[in-house]
């Protein structure tokens, strides 16, 4: 039955920042929460849809990695475990390919790994939640090619009476 719930409570979720991705004011704060609870309704919320597989194949890539590692780490460490129990009844599967010596530093090396693809997967994760933040700050920010620079003269007005001035405009349209 939680299955069911479940997909209830994002069904919902999706509606609700569906509707909020149509108003005019973007909340970093919103952003930053959906891309917390779900990893990429923040960019979702953003209109920035094209994010949301690259964030899910970094996640699925990094878990993927970590599941790999760990599983070759069990591997390892039950096959120096076998080499060191001084168990005659025990079948060493790499009793000809790899020392003591070998099958400690590959258990260390699988553990290393597992550990880096968490943290790299703790990294997509953050990253998801700051660029949906950032994107919130600058979606109604101008991105246009027009930027011009116009000289033109001007009359002001002073103490002393109209002086003739230069005057001049920053376009950001």
């Amino acid at each position: 039955m939680l299955p069911r719930k479940l997909i209830f409570l994002l069904f919902l979720f999706a509606c609700n920042v569906n509707l909020f991705a149509q108003s005019l004011e973007h909340s970093p704060k919103k952003a930053s929460l959906y891309s917390a609870m779900i990893p990429g309704a923040g960019q979702y919320y953003n209109e920035k849809y094209w994010k949301i597989p690259i964030i899910y194949v970094g996640l699925a890539a990094a878990l993927y990695s970590a599941n790999q590692n760990q599983s070759e780490y069990n591997t390892f460490k039950e096959a120096y475990q076998f080499r060191t129990d001084e168990n005659s009844n025990t079948i060493d599967p790499y009793i000809n390919q790899y020392s003591e010596t070998n099958l400690l530093t590959l258990k260390n090396n699988r553990r290393n790994n597992r550990d880096l693809a968490y943290i790299i997967s703790l990294g997509i994760y953050l990253l998801n939640i700051i660029d949906a933040s950032v994107d919130a700050h600058l979606f109604k920010f101008n991105v246009s090619d027009d930027i011009s620079l116009n000289i033109q003269p001007n009359i002001m007005q002073g103490a002393q009476g109209n002086t003739l001035a230069l005057s001049l405009k920053l376009n950001w349209n």
